[in-house]
């Protein structure tokens, strides 16, 4: 198989960017003399996929135009279908642009049209998945990355694609068994960026710190290191520390100076500096850089959070008429906040019967369900946002908030409390309202319930026994004492379930926030 530009090609699968669940591996022809030419710029992304890093958007865009020029010549080519709907998929997400995912779709049917999946095209399976993922439409993403992994279990590649799905749907210890499988068959910056996420979901801050450090080490080009810097820059946003996380964010910028992610962070750190115009010159640069829903609502609760109303309107605007791919969450938020929460509730419910209850479903409908006046509902959601392993301010606030409501002034406190000690500025518009409601909670009470007061002197002496009753309890009859049963003998069958027997065998406890 040839192209207009890459010499000769064979389909290989390389993982962290979406282009890389599918790529081609560059091989230059052997020339009778001389060294080869260097990689031009297609061949340049088609190294880094197979590397499972990250090509760069100009490196990206010329792989796009050289896979559409051959395959005007060349349409039964099933591997550069797949090749282009990987590449499709990935300027998509990397620019927050959707218009790319139908091309994708188009292109990867194309390719399985000429070559089923039955017939072995996994790497239409695998980019068919990160597709899904990158929609946000978690369960299939898994089905297409569970039948590529049947295909190949060692196949590195899919693994990522699966972490994914299993993270939007909820499923974090197949996350993380995932993860372990991944580490056994491939290193590299990608790896350990991809460790630092997992560890992060389960609250061990510590590591997540050390593997995004290794990332950042083994990352060589340009576009990697600025995803490793920006993923440490975030680790550091969300304990709470802005002048590392400006710094983290800083270096990012440095390596690719208009990565989006890192704008979006290093925005955030500036607000909470107090340094709020240099905030909102950095979040419109993110917003023309990357798009994503969640940034044009952090963006408009800034401004509304300083007092420009109609830049607020204009963005929150936007955010509704926009066209996004898994956009759920961020719109639920902005509806229960600063629209109709009975919409929220209604989004959020959608979501959870579609399977996708990951942790920010779960803290969105019960945030949703609390300002539609149901904090009884919330509560669930709320405890099971917060008690998976991430350590978040927001979930800890809302749950607090909703505890509130509810009358439980101790775990309000609690909460609340700990959602400004996780980080004090994790919201511009929000944080400002955990200090009042923390302050409206007080301080917790010296007395202590009835049942934790320590007897009298004269109880403790006679065992609990006095001439008269301990003040505020009746003094009941002795029970009659039954005749113990001779234990049974070796061999004896007792009665079923009487040792230890919680219930029915078999019979499991229900879960909270189950049914919707």
């Amino acid at each position: 198989m040839k192209t207009q530009n890459v010499s000769r090609a064979v389909l290989a699968a390389g993982a962290g960017a979406v282009l890389a669940a599918t790529a081609l591996l560059y091989v230059p022809e052997l020339l009778d003399q001389g060294p080869p030419p260097p990689p031009g710029p297609a061949e340049r992304a088609t190294i880094a996929a197979h590397a499972g890093a990250q090509a760069s958007l100009p490196d990206l865009a010329a792989l796009i135009t050289d896979r559409e020029g051959w395959l005007r010549d060349h349409p039964d080519d099933d591997a550069s279908w797949a090749e282009l709907g990987a590449a499709y998929t990935e300027r998509g997400a990397r620019l927050g642009d959707v218009r790319d995912y139908p091309r994708a779709e188009q292109a990867l049917r194309r390719s399985l049209a000429a070559r089923p999946a039955a017939r072995g095209n996994r790497a239409a399976q695998l980019a068919m998945g990160a597709l899904a993922g990158a929609r946000g439409d978690w369960r299939t993403a898994r089905e297409w990355g569970e039948k590529a992994r049947k295909a190949d279990p060692r196949g590195w590649p899919v693994y990522p694609v699966l972490m994914d799905a299993y993270n939007g749907l909820g499923d974090y210890k197949a996350a993380q068994k995932a993860m372990e499988t991944l580490e056994g068959l491939h290193a590299g910056a990608m790896v350990r960026t991809r460790a630092a996420q997992t560890y992060r979901d389960r609250g061990w801050r510590e590591d997540a710190d050390a593997a995004g450090l290794a990332a950042v080490a083994l990352a060589e080009a340009a576009p990697d290191k600025a995803a490793a810097l920006a993923r440490l820059g975030d680790l550091a946003w969300e304990r709470g520390e802005p002048e590392e996380a400006l710094a983290r964010f800083g270096a990012a910028l440095a390596q690719v100076r208009d990565h989006g992610p890192a704008l979006a962070g290093r925005a955030r750190a500036l607000a909470a500096l107090g340094r709020t115009d240099e905030a909102l010159r950095d979040w419109r640069a993110a917003l023309a850089r990357l798009p994503l829903p969640e940034y044009v609502l952090e963006a408009g609760e800034l401004s509304e959070s300083l007092g420009l109303d109609g830049d607020a309107r204009s963005l929150y605007a936007r955010l509704r008429t926009g066209a996004w791919a898994g956009g759920e969450v961020p719109l639920a938020l902005l509806d229960a906040d600063h629209g109709s929460a009975a919409e929220a509730v209604a989004r959020m419910r959608t979501e959870w019967a579609r399977g996708h209850r990951s942790v920010r479903v779960a803290d969105a409908l019960g945030w949703a369900l609390y300002r539609a006046g149901r904090p009884k509902e919330a509560l669930e959601y709320a405890t099971r946002a917060t008690e998976e392993g991430l350590r978040s301010a927001l979930f800890a606030y809302h749950r607090g908030e909703i505890e509130r409501a509810l009358g439980d002034d101790g775990p309000a406190r609690r909460h609340v409390a700990e959602a400004l000690r996780v980080n004090p500025h994790f919201s511009p518009l929000l944080a400002p309202r955990a200090r009042e409601a923390l302050a409206a909670l007080g301080e917790p009470s010296d007395d202590l319930p009835d049942e934790l007061r320590p007897e009298p002197e004269e109880a403790r002496q006679t065992g609990g026994r006095t001439g008269g009753r301990t003040p505020g309890r009746a003094v009941k009859p002795m029970k009659a004492v039954k005749p113990v049963k001779p234990v049974a003998q070796a061999g004896q069958a007792g009665p079923a379930g009487q040792a230890g027997s919680a219930g029915p065998a078999g019979q499991a406890a229900p879960v909270a926030g189950d049914v919707p």
